[in-house]
């Protein structure tokens, strides 16, 4: 039997949801075979029975192309389009409330809740000018749209939190050994724009390594 399917080759063309729910799989059953028929099952969005009718050399093939799709290394994404709405992401880290990094250092190392954290960080876009654009308030409710966001912007803005403590600190290292002002300024630009975010870096540090995301 013949089965055409689209085969995914950008993390933008997966959805949070359909990671999520290859995660739910995986935890479950470490078979090899198995988890390859539910990859492609999953990403690749086709019956399961179709997919234990596909030639093994076919299966391999598809799993070699989902596989090299992983290792992608993903940037920030600012703004991005879901449901004819536009989200963009938090414009003023500095100016995050209690509540809104309550949540987002509860859930951001939490794959089966991962939405609540993106809810915190992505939200529609309110007015824009240019670059610039300006956010509706955070509402702790209906995160389960943001479960369709791409896998992308999801694994970008998880990267670029784990970055953004590095390099604070570095800076920080590095001003405590050599006192400069240089070091000093440095440090300030980067408290200014991530303040408490070096508390998520751990974490981070171990999801992103089991993804096999590139640190560097």
């Amino acid at each position: 039997m013949r089965v055409n399917i689209n085969v995914p080759t950008d993390l933008s063309e997966i959805s949070l949801r359909q990671y999520q729910k290859f995660l739910e799989v995986q935890k479950e059953n470490d078979n090899e075979n198995f988890l390859a028929t539910k990859m492609i099952e999953i990403f690749c969005d086709i019956d399961n029975k179709n997919v234990f009718q596909m030639k093994a050399k076919d299966i391999h093939r598809i799993t070699n192309i989902l596989a090299d799709m992983f290792e992608q290394k993903p940037q920030l994404i600012n703004r991005f389009t879901m449901g004819g709405i536009e989200y963009g992401f938090i414009p003023n880290l500095d100016d995050m409330t209690l509540g809104e990094y309550v949540d987002l250092d509860t859930y951001i190392s939490q794959w089966d809740r991962m939405e609540y954290a993106m809810s915190v960080l992505y939200r529609p876009i309110k007015e824009s000018y240019k670059h610039k654009y300006t956010i509706e308030e955070y509402k702790a409710i209906d995160q389960e749209k943001m479960k369709d966001m791409p896998l992308s912007v999801v694994f970008g803005s998880m990267l670029f939190f784990y970055r953004l403590g590095i390099d604070l600190s570095r800076v920080m290292t590095n001003y405590l050994e050599g006192g400069n002002q240089t070091h000093l300024a440095g440090m300030d630009s980067l408290r200014k724009n991530g303040a408490g975010i070096s508390q998520f870096t751990h974490s981070l540090k171990e999801i992103l390594h089991d993804l096999n995301i590139s640190l560097n």
